[in-house]
């Protein structure tokens, strides 16, 4: 496979376009009446259309078929996805779970939804206030299918295995020391090439964003022009058999079924987009003379709950208090 080639930076504005379609984002507008190459014009919102500037997520999409070019969607019984915290006894103890077992593809064909499993979390999915913990594990591609979340945003944490992840904004290779965050709305497909398994922090109502600095200063931690976004790709692909998109609305899973792929967008432009990010880049900060300083020294990316601004989640990087400081004046 050739390398792939990504944008540099977090929460930037940034547009593309695939090269085989030049001249295929319009210029001086967002929706044009006629667009170019006859695509169809779509905003992907990740928040309210009024909230403020600072806040404001979307990206406009310019695609060969709208993406509600689907039939209705039916409830369907897949993977082991749960929100209902209410029905678990409460324990106090501290718990530890032993590696999820991945099933043999000769025994079993299971890809990245029939192989999520839940195993914690809190708060309210119908209120979008909360969040929850998932493990994955798939020995299979997803053929012919994709997922979108409709609750919340994914923090993906590969543990075992290389994920392929074709996403509408294009495609992205994440590895084990990499993590990758795919929004609310976005739909994606995972290939896999050997037994793969890993984690996935969801947070419902809030995005993912940069820890502030504070007496830090200007550089340090997760610099943003280590994140990296997918340039745009298409196929322009039939599938008689059927394509199924899955959705996860309010806790529970549906599919539907559409002639054609999903990853038909040709460019687009924004700020609402998938990204990964490569853990060994992160500058670690830690105490000179003497103690241990708080986690939250290790905090890569974070999720606020407004107006309290309290962190639903701190995502650590473990460093050994040993670690030298290498390649500087």
């Amino acid at each position: 496979m050739a390398e792939l080639k990504y944008i540099s930076g977090f929460g930037n504005e940034c547009s593309s376009e695939d090269p085989r379609c030049p001249g295929s984002l319009p210029e001086g507008q967002n929706n044009p009446q006629v667009c170019p190459y006859n695509l169809y014009a779509e905003q992907l919102s990740g928040s309210a259309f009024t909230c403020p500037r600072s806040t404001n997520k979307r990206s406009w999409l310019y695609r060969i078929l709208p993406s509600v070019s689907h039939k209705p969607f039916e409830s369907i019984d897949e993977g082991h996805v749960t929100h209902n915290w209410d029905e678990v006894d409460p324990d106090p103890n501290q718990l530890r779970w032993k590696p999820f077992e991945i099933p043999k593809a000769s025994q079993k064909k299971v890809d990245f939804v029939s192989g999520l499993h839940t195993l914690c979390g809190a708060g309210d999915i119908k209120s979008n206030n909360g969040l929850a913990i998932h493990i994955f594990l798939c020995n299979t591609s997803m053929e012919n299918r994709c997922f979108y979340n409709s609750d919340g945003d994914f923090l993906i944490v590969p543990q075992k295995g290389n994920l392929l992840i074709y996403t509408e904004f294009g495609k992205m290779l994440v590895q084990p020391n990499e993590i990758c965050v795919i929004q609310r709305g976005m739909r994606f497909s995972i290939d896999v090439f050997e037994e793969t398994r890993g984690y996935i922090l969801e947070v419902y109502g809030v995005h993912f964003e940069l820890p502030d600095l504070g007496p830090i200063g200007a550089n340090g931690l997760a610099n943003p022009r280590d994140f990296l976004i997918p340039i745009a790709w298409y196929e322009d692909r039939q599938v008689p058999g059927g394509y199924t998109v899955i959705n996860k609305y309010q806790g529970k899973l549906f599919a539907a079924k559409q002639d054609v792929s999903p990853f038909n967008v040709v460019a687009w432009h924004g700020n609402y987009t998938p990204y990964k990010y490569n853990l060994k880049n992160f500058m670690v900060i830690n105490s000179v003379a003497f103690d241990h300083a708080d986690p939250s020294i290790f905090t890569v990316l974070t999720a606020l709950r407004r107006p309290a601004r309290s962190s639903w989640h701190l995502r650590g990087l473990p460093m050994a208090p040993w670690h030298l400081c290498l390649n500087h004046l």
